[in-house]
């Protein structure tokens, strides 16, 4: 029990940047991914590049990603702090995953509802907003939610570049104490419970616009 006190202030801190972080690159990547998804359309130049990017952010490690983002722009000026740095390649790392989840979302409602509504007199504005995107997002909610896990667990390779989340935490309480057990056992339990939160929250939301439907 004294050795849990000791370490529980870090932990606990170190939770709130984790959360804070993954909070912050999910809500930006979502934002993101739903408006170039959104803007790219499903031809043209623009929609090539947007699947380009998304080929390359799904095709490779989220750690390289941050490296090229931290130790390369440094070189043609741009001077990011660890903490940005990751901000930044998390959210854009998100919002390429966000932006399949959104496609996939829009693509699974029938065309033949937009046509239905435009022959009702009903604009193509107020098809979108009242029609398509309530459906769109009853089916996206529980593969966003999948993400955002997905996105506090990637959090972690943060701790390479020294950003004091949970697992920077946990190696610096180790190399300090060389005790294992513990750090890495409270470790393990920070992620499950915000995994378990997140999930605890799809579930609810999910049954919530069930019930409202």
């Amino acid at each position: 029990m004294t050795e849990l006190a000791q370490y529980l202030p870090a932990y606990i801190q170190a939770l709130g940047v984790t959360l804070w972080l993954s909070l912050c690159a999910a809500s930006g990547g979502m934002l993101l991914g739903f408006a170039l998804n959104g803007i790219c359309g499903k031809r043209g130049l623009a929609f090539r590049l947007w699947r380009v990017y998304v080929w390359v952010i799904r095709g490779t490690p989220f750690l390289a990603q941050l490296a090229v983002i931290y130790f390369g722009l440094p070189s043609i000026g741009i001077m990011l702090s660890a903490v940005e740095a990751t901000l930044l390649s998390l959210t854009l790392y998100s919002a390429a995953y966000f932006g399949e989840i959104f496609r996939a979302a829009w693509n699974s409602i029938p065309p033949g509802q937009r046509e239905a509504a435009l022959a009702n007199n009903i604009s193509a504005w107020r098809c979108f907003w009242h029609i398509q995107t309530p459906q769109a997002i009853r089916f996206a909610l529980p593969l966003s939610g999948n993400q955002f896990i997905l996105t506090i667990k990637e959090s972690a390779i943060a701790s390479i570049i020294t950003v004091p989340e949970l697992t920077m935490t946990t190696s610096q309480i180790v190399a300090s104490t060389y005790s294992y057990v513990l750090p890495y056992s409270l470790l393990i339990l920070s992620y499950w419970l915000l995994a378990q939160s997140v999930s605890l929250s799809v579930r609810t939301l999910s049954h919530v616009l069930r019930t409202g439907e």
